[in-house]
């Protein structure tokens, strides 16, 4: 289903390539301020990659399902593409967007406001493979291994390398739209973005959408590999003891696109102030836009229509001060089951999750 309205952007965009972040491996982020139509182009989507990225041949590509299952399966990549498929829109961010807003700063890659991405993704329901296997009665969660291999440069190190590997719970790995992807955006997936199978995982923190998927194992008891505990876990206390878990479903965020941080403004002239806001487990239904730093909030206006884990671009029209100085904006979304974005940053999360909202300072000069 097409839930895109009209490509509004504002202004012109025009791409100018994705902002690098690492090299060896890529980890390029999309310039936030080209946020343009609903869907992100495949060459402007972000890129994170934990190693180099493996070069796979179709022909003889196979991925295996196992594990606590009545019946294994390896399939050829032609036999998944001949299977029924399925497309969905879904919004994927890297759970460390934002990392460079973060004081004091924190380790890994300073990602801005451009590690997120909203795309059309197509392939076969994980669901459809997974009842095809049979699975154990007492199974809990669904593991998905990816071919990239190697030693992680962040402490702690485990002792040699190790493939990256993440899980879901069985109930969501259920989900129709929850998918082995094998297209984005109409065409064939590009390998920094997992050919030639992926894992989507609508709602879900992008590390959980594995690129380049070789291995889905049905496990009985709670994964506990490194990109589920030692990397990509927070610490919830909400019960008294700290207990570390995995990150999973995205929280609620917006982000101003437009106008650029440090850009400098006309005093009284009209600017349209531009972004987007999404979230895991729930719509986004409001978006507030403060121009005093959030001494005061006033709200905007959506230009999509609500789509189950796809972002909503969003813009307010306003009069630039007449006074000349130096102004902070924000954007905050609140949630059909009334959440809002946080005041600050939650430090159980490390240097995950910067879902509060993010200062864009500008300036306002006489030409």
């Amino acid at each position: 289903m097409d839930t895109r309205t009209e490509n509004w952007s504002g202004t012109a965009v025009h791409p100018v390539g994705l902002i690098i972040r690492q090299k060896d491996p890529n980890n390029l982020e999309m310039p936030f301020d080209q946020l343009g139509d609903f869907i992100t182009p495949a060459e402007l989507f972000y890129i994170r990659s934990h190693f180099p990225t493996p070069e796979l041949d179709p022909v003889t590509h196979r991925l295996s399902i196992g594990g606590a299952v009545q019946r294994e399966l390896g399939l050829s990549y032609a036999d998944i593409r001949a299977m029924p498929s399925r497309t969905c829109v879904a919004t994927l961010e890297c759970a460390g967007n934002g990392r460079v807003f973060l004081v004091p700063p924190a380790p890994g890659a300073q990602w801005e406001l451009g590690a997120v991405g909203n795309a059309e993704w197509t392939g076969v329901p994980l669901s459809v493979l997974l009842e095809s296997a049979g699975l154990a009665d007492d199974v809990c969660e669904i593991v998905l291994e990816g071919a990239d291999r190697g030693i992680p440069k962040e402490e702690p190190k485990p002792p040699g390398p190790i493939s990256y590997v993440r899980s879901i719970p069985r109930t969501k790995a259920m989900e129709s739209n929850v998918l082995i992807a094998y297209q984005m955006n109409g065409r064939d997936l590009t390998p920094d973005h997992g050919y030639p199978l992926r894992a989507i995982v609508p709602g879900h923190y992008g590390m959980a959408s594995v690129k380049w998927l070789t291995n889905v194992v049905a496990t009985t008891q709670p994964f506990q590999g490194y990109w589920q505990t030692s990397d990509y876990g927070y610490w919830d206390d909400s019960e008294g003891t700290p207990v570390r878990r995995p990150l999973a479903e995205m929280k609620l965020k917006s982000q101003i696109a437009r106008p650029r941080v440090y850009e400098r403004l006309e005093p009284d002239r009209p600017c349209t102030i531009f972004g987007a806001a999404w979230a895991g487990d729930t719509d986004v239904t409001e978006i507030w836009i403060s121009l005093d730093g959030g001494v005061s909030w006033v709200q905007g206006n959506f230009l999509d229509p609500i789509c189950r884990h796809a972002w909503r671009r969003w813009k307010y029209d306003w009069i630039t001060p007449a006074q000349p100085g130096r102004y902070t904006l924000l954007a905050r979304a609140t949630g059909a089951d009334q959440c809002t974005q946080p005041d600050g940053h939650n430090p159980n999360f490390g240097s995950y999750v910067i879902d509060h909202p993010l200062p864009i300072e500008v300036f306002v000069a006489a030409p």
